[in-house]
């Protein structure tokens, strides 16, 4: 909760930033224009690396049955479904939008950027912000829902249903209070469904974005 709450501080503080001028990233020309993409891109290399220095993947991936990829393709579609009604209540945002959105499956930092990169040509500088914080935001929330609301979720649901609300961060964030909740023979779950999720949004989100 409290790294959460660290990122919507630090967000917050850049979009002050921002607004004073005290950082004006168009003054740097193209290369400020494409910074966030930059470090995006070092971003996923991180990611990469983290998952490959984590000495139990290779044993958790050789243990998985086929079955359990049932899982993610389920919380994909699941948040797919869902982020597609959405958009019957949010009228200044089309299907496309809500779903580009609902592919973060809790990946703020990256789900963000590649929206508001992405959709700046088609509905200009200003909405793709707009768009880019929403899904933020939205995928924050996600987290910190998970975070609260796990006990609820494994007692309603079980702990697929735990798996299910956390998206991607099942595999980091959200990992500790999932195996609190539901017990540690659910890690192989959920290591995969963070992984294959993780693994989708850079591809769904500028699909979506494409529209």
């Amino acid at each position: 909760m409290k790294g959460t709450l660290l990122v919507i501080a630090v967000f917050f503080a850049g979009c002050i930033a921002g607004w004073a001028g005290i950082i004006d990233l168009a003054k740097f020309g193209e290369t400020g224009k494409n910074l966030t993409m930059y470090i995006l891109y070092i971003l996923i290399f991180l990611v990469g690396v983290s998952m490959g220095c984590n000495p139990d993947l290779k044993r958790i991936f050789r243990s998985t049955t086929p079955g359990l990829l049932l899982l993610p393709v389920s919380v994909i579609a699941g948040t797919l479904l869902f982020s597609a009604l959405a958009s019957l209540v949010l009228p200044k945002w089309n299907v496309f939008d809500c779903l580009a959105v609902g592919s973060g499956l809790g990946y703020y930092s990256l789900s963000s950027v590649l929206i508001s990169q992405y959709r700046e040509a088609a509905i200009g500088v200003q909405l793709a912000a707009e768009l880019g914080t929403i899904a933020l935001l939205t995928n924050i929330f996600r987290e910190m829902f998970t975070l609260l609301a796990a006990p609820v979720l494994n007692r309603l649901f079980g702990p697929f249903g735990v798996i299910a609300s956390a998206g991607v961060t099942a595999i980091d964030v959200c990992l500790p209070v999932i195996l609190r909740n539901s017990g540690n023979n659910i890690l192989p779950a959920a290591i995969v469904s963070g992984v294959v999720t993780d693994f989708s949004v850079p591809f769904l989100v500028p699909f979506f974005c494409s529209f």
